[in-house]
């Protein structure tokens, strides 16, 4: 009987083995998110993407503060405009990967209604316009380490301290989309701006 429970226990713990080897084989991210379920996921790294439906999307975000540059940013700025928001800051590790990542579908979007707005958590515009140099980013961020209402505006729509985040925002100002932690490639983000601009087209 012992030998019998051996075998069977053997057998159950081979099936868990492959089972778990087809797991770590599975797609890379974005090819997970290219299959077009549309269905937000969480990676084994903690990357999340969630889309949400235009008819669930709650209140338009009501923001203003001081941009790195000294000059005043408002939602009213960028009415009618499908709107990205970055939260980082200069020493987050994944800030600094994905940096170049943002950038480029930022550039993707040139001459279309799209913008992108970083919300730096913790810099001095100092520091935040070294890393934007550094980086070569080349979109604006507003300063929010000092700023508590700027804080109290997305403090609803995202953990602002799970660094980094970003937002896409509808032409309305609502959340229509998310990505918590690192973003893996431009083209997930792009895909998911393209459908909401799609949206309004």
């Amino acid at each position: 009987m012992r030998r019998i429970l051996s075998a069977a226990a053997a057998a159950t713990a081979a099936l868990a083995l492959v089972a778990g080897l087809a797991a770590c084989s599975a797609d890379p991210l974005a090819e997970q998110y290219r299959a077009g379920d549309n269905k937000g996921y969480i990676a084994a790294n903690g990357f999340q993407t969630q889309e949400i439906a235009p008819d669930q999307r709650g209140e338009p975000v009501q923001f203003s503060g001081t941009l790195d540059n000294g000059s005043t940013a408002t939602s009213a700025d960028y009415a009618g405009k499908v709107l990205v928001v970055n939260f980082w800051y200069a020493t987050c590790g994944p800030c600094i990967v994905e940096a170049p990542r943002l950038e480029q579908a930022y550039q993707s979007f040139q001459g279309q209604d799209v913008a992108f707005l970083g919300v730096n958590t913790y810099d001095q515009p100092a520091t935040a316009l070294s890393f934007a140099r550094d980086n070569d980013v080349s979109y604006s961020s507003l300063m929010a380490v000092s700023d508590a209402e700027l804080k109290l505006a997305f403090a609803d729509k995202t953990p602002i301290n799970a660094t980094p985040t970003t937002l896409v925002l509808d032409r309305q100002g609502r959340v229509a989309a998310r990505v918590i932690g690192e973003l893996p490639e431009a083209s997930i983000l792009e895909a998911m701006v393209q459908t909401v601009v799609a949206e309004s087209a």
